[in-house]
């Protein structure tokens, strides 16, 4: 019997919470804006709380994106769907899962 535990480094501190500082909307995607550090290219995996501010969604819908420490990482679904702004459009608190290289909403799409 083993004594290790395959999620020692999942939350370790707590579930983070972060705010979006900004929303840009263009043709081709939605780009929510974070603070430095939020959670991109961080040793960190597991649940995340985002609060997102509202935005007038575009015409087509388009591929929504967060942004931190100037690194895009594209949000997706549980199945690994693009999530777009006919799904992401309303102001909110979303539950969200990061491993590292993954950003998956959990609620909310």
């Amino acid at each position: 019997m083993s004594l290790f535990n395959p999620f020692i480094m999942a939350n370790r501190n707590g579930i983070p919470r972060i705010e979006a500082t900004g929303v840009n909307v263009s043709t081709t995607a939605v780009t929510f804006s974070f603070q430095r550090n939020a959670f991109y290219n961080r040793n960190f995996a597991g649940l995340i709380i985002f609060r997102l501010p509202a935005y007038t969604a575009p015409a087509t819908a388009v591929p929504v994106i967060f942004d931190t420490d100037g690194e895009s990482q594209a949000v997706t679904t549980l199945d690994g769907v693009a999530v777009t702004s006919a799904e992401l459009n309303k102001s909110g608190i979303y539950l969200g899962f990061y491993d590292g290289s993954t950003l998956q909403l959990l609620t909310g799409v």
